[in-house]
């Protein structure tokens, strides 16, 4: 993957989506504070790929999507891979509103679980030290999945899944089919003893039943209103799937 730098901002473009009834079409983006990559010296964050690749098939089926961060306030960007040649990425680069919104992320505090009908963990790097040990925003995902809501995450953002408990005591992905970024891909980018502990081995370890492609490939898996993708490639066929099971709410 080529890494691409920012060299300036885009003109505001986009228009807000349709918000007829926006309470009740609203979908909440967890993306990470995180901005080191270990012991590295380089920097991490949120992949931009895998927030606009979800957020353009909800935002033009009508949602509204808002951000949360472990710490609030701006989310840092991982520059790895970046590419704003690909469609997606630029039309939510272009967007005023939504980049406003990513670069003025809320606090878990500041979230009203009553106004959304879903949550999705961004993936980036950055993930891997915040978002697995977080109980607010566990709490939130948990509390939204008991309200009959999905839960999904693409790429690193599957460890936001790792400690979120149902109200019977236990584990949200215990039994169910779910992805991640597997440790075979870890390995194949040599950041296999940079991250703080291997995905795949944990969602196993936590009782999911962990499911996978080859290394870069769409894999998508939906399992009891739990929707997870493997890599980046994966996050636009993660939001046509939250869309899949929301779809009799808009009916």
């Amino acid at each position: 993957m080529a890494c691409c730098a920012i060299f300036s901002c885009f003109n505001s473009a986009s228009a807000q989506p349709n918000t007829t009834n926006k309470k009740n079409k609203k979908i909440l983006f967890v993306v990470t504070s995180h901005d080191k990559l270990g012991n590295t010296g380089k920097n991490t964050g949120y992949s931009l790929t895998e927030v606009a690749g979800c957020w353009n098939p909800l935002f033009d089926s009508g949602y509204e999507i808002d951000f949360v961060s472990p710490q609030g306030g701006k989310a840092p960007l991982d520059n790895y891979g970046v590419d704003l040649e690909n469609a997606d990425n630029k039309k939510f680069w272009n967007n005023s509103i939504y980049r406003a919104r990513i670069e003025n992320t809320l606090k878990p505090s500041e979230v009203n679980i009553e106004d959304y009908l879903a949550i999705y963990y961004a993936g980036g790097h950055g993930a891997m030290w915040d978002f697995a040990d977080n109980k607010e925003l566990a709490n939130i995902a948990s509390r939204i999945y008991e309200r009959k809501g999905v839960v999904s995450s693409v790429c690193h953002g599957a460890a936001g899944l790792l400690n979120i408990t149902l109200n019977n005591g236990t584990f949200l992905v215990k039994d169910k089919k779910v992805n991640s970024f597997t440790n075979k891909e870890e390995n194949a980018i040599h950041l296999q003893d940079v991250v703080p502990f291997l995905l795949e081995t944990e969602l196993v370890h936590k009782g999911g039943i962990f499911e996978k492609s080859g290394n870069w490939q769409n894999h998508v898996v939906t399992d009891q209103r739990v929707v997870t993708g493997q890599n980046p490639a994966s996050a636009k066929s993660v939001g046509y799937a939250i869309l899949k099971l929301l779809k009799t709410d808009l009916e």
